[in-house]
Order: C-alpha cells, then structure tokens, then sequence
C-alpha cells in the first residue's frame, strides 16, 4: 500500500509540472517579441556580450528538447525556439545560455553535477533493471536488493539535489539578462518570460521530490530495523 501511495503520488506530480510547462509554453509561444529577435539571435548576442566565443548554437526538430552541452560547448535549441521570436523562446534560450555562462565561470554546482553525469548513469539502470532480475530470477535476496536499490536511488537523489540550484540559477540570469538588454520588454514579455523558467524549474522539483521519496521507501527497512514498510 505504501508503494502505491508513492507511486501514484509521484507521477501524478511528474505529470501535473510536465503539463503545467507545456501549457505555459503554449500560451507565451505566440506573438513577436517587441526586440523582433530570435532566440538564435538572442542567445548569440547574449554570449558574446559575456565574452562566450567557442560556444556552437544550432538547433534540431525536438521539441523542447533544448539543452547546453558542456562536454562539446554545444547550444542546442529546439526549432520552434531557435527561429521563433517569443517570449517562451527567448526565455529559454536565454536560459540555455545561463548554463553556458556558467560553465565559462566555473560555477560550482554545474561542475558537480558534470561529474556526477556517469555514476548516475549507472544509478538509473539499476533502478530500471534490478527489480526485474529480482522477480523473474528470486537470485537476489530481499535485503540486498533494498540496499541496493537505496544506494542507487540516493546517488539519483543527490543528483538532482544538485541540479536545483544549477536550473535556478540559469533562470535567474536569463531573466535579468532579457531585461537589461532590452531584448524583451518589462510588462507582458517579461511576464510570460518569468512563467515560462519559473513552470519548467518545477519539473526539476518534482524530479527531486519522486527521488528523495523512492530513496527513503528503499532505506525505510534499514531504519526501523527490518519491520515491514506496510
């Protein structure tokens, strides 16, 4: 019963911040922003203002599938977001530029959840696959297989502990970094610009809040001594 209450509980509130970004997105996905700009364009000059030269900015057809890729300096934007000149795609191109910068300053957080990219990896097909060969194969005991399950579910936990503050941080320079250059202006735009970051960090919240739960339902028996979780 207990697992239950978790699971439905977690993916009811995966799937409420997912919906909740992209009707969001949707709504401030529309108009032209007043600079006329691109997020293409944006994020170019908001990387060269930084003095960000070795950053490639290109775009793919995934939607909002944008991301900043440190290992190869790497500004990938969705083509909605890349040509589009809204307030929802300059916000996240701005964003994405946020963990650019980021990485040129040596921000901590991010340079931690770099290095914890491989053993996380690790971490989720554990979580993926342990409980199958446990129920089809009975080969690993119980215990075990518990304490294995909250070691990998800690280390997920901790990673997405330590994304929090990399995500905020990135939201909060691409909305003061829109707003004093002008490239969207304050009332509407800069509004929609806001509900955007401010709708896509919950899904990291939620991200955190199903890991810290799975992690403490795994580590439950190893703190009250072997008792059932029921």
């Amino acid at each position: 019963m207990t697992f239950w209450i978790l699971f439905i509980s977690t993916m009811a509130l995966s799937l409420w911040a997912a919906a909740r970004v992209k009707s969001i997105y949707n709504r401030y996905n529309q108009g032209t922003v007043s600079s006329g700009l691109t997020g293409g364009e944006a994020a170019g000059r908001i990387l060269q203002m930084a003095g960000i030269n070795d950053v490639e900015i290109t775009h793919h057809d995934e939607i909002l599938g944008d991301h900043y890729d440190p290992t190869h300096k790497r500004l990938v934007l969705s083509e909605a977001n890349y040509f589009g000149r809204t307030p929802a795609a300059l916000g996240v191109a701005a964003h994405e530029c946020g963990h650019a910068i980021q990485h040129a300053q040596s921000y901590a957080p991010l340079h931690w959840r770099m290095a914890a990219v491989g053993v996380t990896t690790y971490a989720n097909q554990v979580v993926m696959w342990l409980p199958l060969i446990g129920m089809f194969t009975g080969i690993i005991q119980p215990v075990t297989g518990a304490l294995f399950m909250a070691v990998a579910w800690g280390v997920i936990m901790l990673f997405n502990l330590i994304t929090l503050p990399v995500e905020f941080d990135a939201s909060r320079r691409a909305k003061y970094v829109l707003a004093e250059t002008g490239f969207i202006a304050p009332g509407e735009e800069a509004d929609g610009v806001k509900k955007v970051l401010d709708a896509a960090a919950w899904t990291y919240v939620a991200a955190f809040i199903t890991s810290l739960g799975y992690f403490l339902w795994h580590l439950l028996p190893f703190l009250t001594g072997g008792r059932s979780r029921e």
